[in-house]
C-alpha cells in the first residue's frame, strides 16, 4: 500500500510540475535571469527515500521537475545574503498532527503570525511570505555590494572559528566575508526571534521556544511552535530552503514516525505564497494541487531585496541587551582541543541534574538533542561555567568518537555547539524595551485580512 501511495504522489506531482507558472515561480525564487543564469548556487531534488541530498546545478530543475521530485535551492547565493525566518508546529507525540489537522496547526501559530508581521512593518521589510506543510517562512534578501553586508560581516565576525567547513562554497568566491555576514544575520535573526516570542506570549495557547525542544505534555500531545533558526547553526554552503510551489514529500520520507496508515489522508502538499492569497485559501492550496497551480498565476517567487529596512533593524539590534550578551558570549573562547584532557575532560559530573549527566555521558544522541544541550547549558550556567566554554564542552564531545558515523561529514560540531549554547544561555535577556516601541508605534492589531476562516476555505 505504502509503494502504490508514493507512485500515486509521484504521480500528481509531475503532472503538476508540467503546469507554466509553476515552473515560472520557481525560477523566480531560484534568481533565474534573461541569460539563463541562477543566483542560487545549487538545488537539491529529494525523492521519498530521504537520501543525502546532493547538490545539483540549478539548470537541472526541469529534469528533476519530471521526476516529480521535492525541490529545494541553496541558502547560498551569488548576489545576495538570504534572510530566512521558519516558524512550524511540532509534536514530539504526534508528528501527523499538522498534515492530519492544518486548520488547527496554523491556528495555532496566528499570534505569531501577527508578531512576525508586526516586527517586520515596524522595521519597512516586506518579506516573501510562503505556507509551508507546518507553518510559515518569511524570506527577503540583503545586496552582497550594500553597506548593510558589510556591518552584518562585522558583527558575524567575533563569532568564527578556525573551521574549514564554513567556508566551503560552489563558486568559491569572497568566502571569509559571506561566512561572517551569515554569522551576523544568526545573531540579528536571534534578535528578530525574541521579539516575536514577547509580543506573542500573552496569547499563544502552546509553548514557543526558538528550536524544537521537548515540552510537557499537553491535550494534544507535547506540541510547541518552534522559531526555527538552526540554519544559522550550520555552515552556510550546507543548508537549503524549499522552493515555493514545490512539492512537499517530508511526510514520505518519515513513514514510520508520521504513520503509514495516515499517507493516503494526508494527499500532496505544495509549498505555496500568500502574497495574493489570505491564509484560509492558501490552506487550501497547499493541499490541492489545481488550487495551487491556479494560484501560481496569479503570484510571484520573487525574495524582495530589503536592504533598508534591514538595516534599520541591525540598527536596533546593536542597542540591545541581547547584543550585549553576544558580546559577552564570544568574549571567551574554547579551550584549545589539546588541552582537553586535562579542562573539559574534568567536569564533574555525578552533582549535575540527571538530564545534563546523561546527556555529556552519552552525547549520542542525548546530548545532540537541543533538550540536551539546553539541559546542560542551564546546569552549567548555575554553577557559574562562561556560556562559551559550556559550548567549549559540548563541541569536545561532539568531536570524539561517539559512534557518530556521517553525522558531522559535512557540519561543524564547534558551530552548532556555539549556537545551541548560545541560545539557550541567552534566553532570559530582555528584549522589553525594543517590543515596547513596536507594540507603542503599530498600535493595536487591525482586523484580519482574511477573507475566509480556514475552515470555510477548506469546505468550499
Amino acid at each position: 500500500m505504502f509503494a502504490r501511495v508514493v507512485t500515486d504522489i509521484l504521480a500528481t506531482l509531475r503532472d503538476y510540475y508540467r503546469q507554466p507558472p509553476v515552473r515560472a515561480r520557481m525560477l523566480e525564487f531560484l534568481g533565474a535571469d534573461e541569460a539563463g543564469d541562477f543566483a542560487a548556487e545549487y538545488i537539491t531534488a529529494d525523492t521519498t527515500d530521504a537520501a543525502e541530498r546532493t547538490p545539483l546545478l540549478p539548470w537541472e530543475l526541469a529534469v528533476q521537475l519530471e521526476a516529480g521530485r521535492d525541490i529545494c535551492r541553496s541558502l547560498a547565493d551569488r548576489d545576495s545574503l538570504i534572510a530566512h525566518l521558519d516558524i512550524e508546529y511540532v509534536n514530539f507525540d504526534f508528528p501527523a498532527e499538522a498534515y492530519l489537522d492544518p486548520v488547527r496547526a496554523f491556528a495555532l501559530q496566528e499570534p505569531l503570525e501577527a508578531a512576525v508581521k508586526r516586527v517586520l512593518g515596524h522595521y519597512g521589510i516586506e518579506a516573501l511570505h510562503v505556507l509551508s506543510g507546518r507553518g510559515h517562512h518569511f524570506i527577503w534578501r540583503i545586496h552582497r555590494a550594500s553597506r548593510l553586508f558589510a556591518r552584518l560581516a562585522d558583527a558575524g565576525r567575533s563569532t568564527q572559528l578556525n573551521d574549514s567547513l564554513l567556508v566551503r562554497r560552489r563558486d568559491g568566491l569572497d568566502t571569509p566575508s559571506i561566512t561572517c555576514a551569515f554569522a551576523g544575520l544568526g545573531l540579528l535573526m536571534e534578535f528578530v526571534a525574541r521579539l516575536i516570542i514577547d509580543l506573542s506570549a500573552r496569547e499563544t495557547a502552546i509553548p514557543v521556544a526558538m528550536t524544537a525542544v521537548e515540552v510537557g505534555p499537553s491535550g494534544c500531545g507535547r506540541e510547541m511552535v518552534s522559531i526555527d533558526l538552526s540554519e544559522y547553526a550550520d555552515p552556510l554552503p550546507m543548508r537549503t530552503i524549499r522552493i515555493p510551489y514545490s512539492g512537499y514529500l517530508k511526510p514520505w520520507q518519515q513513514p514510520y514516525a508520521v504513520g503509514q496508515a495516515n499517507l493516503p489522508r494526508i494527499g500532496p502538499i505544495i509549498f505555496v505564497t500568500l502574497d495574493v492569497a489570505d491564509l484560509g485559501h492558501g490552506i487550501a492550496a497547499m493541499r490541492d494541487p489545481r488550487l495551487a497551480a491556479d494560484l501560481a498565476r496569479d503570484s510571484s517567487a520573487l525574495i524582495p531585496d530589503q536592504t533598508i529596512g534591514t538595516e534599520q533593524l541591525l540598527h536596533h539590534y546593536l542597542g540591545s541587551e541581547l547584543h550585549k550578551f553576544h558580546n559577552h558570549f564570544h568574549a571567551s573562547h574554547h579551550d584549545d582541543p589539546r588541552r582537553w584532557a586535562e579542562t573539559y575532560d574534568h567536569t564533574p559530573l555525578d552533582n549535575l541534574p540527571a538530564g545534563a549527566r546523561e546527556a555529556l555521558r552519552h552525547p549520542n544522541d542525548l546530548l545532540l538533542r537541543p533538550v540536551g544541550m539546553k539541559r546542560v547549558t542551564e546546569a552549567l550556567l548555575g554553577r557559574d561555567w562562561h556560556p562559551r566554554h559550556i559550548a567549549g564542552l559540548i563541541r569536545s564531545k561532539f568531536e570524539r568518537d561517539y559512534n557518530w558515523g556521517n553525522e558531522w561529514k559535512d557540519y561543524s560540531p564547534a558551530l552548532r555547539a556555539d549556537y545551541y549554547t548560545r541560545i539557550f544561555a541567552g534566553e532570559h535577556t530582555s528584549v522589553e524595551t525594543e517590543a515596547a516601541e513596536i507594540r507603542e508605534t503599530a498600535g493595536p492589531p487591525g482586523p484580519s485580512r482574511r477573507a475566509t476562516s480556514p475552515i470555510e476555505a477548506l469546505e468550499a
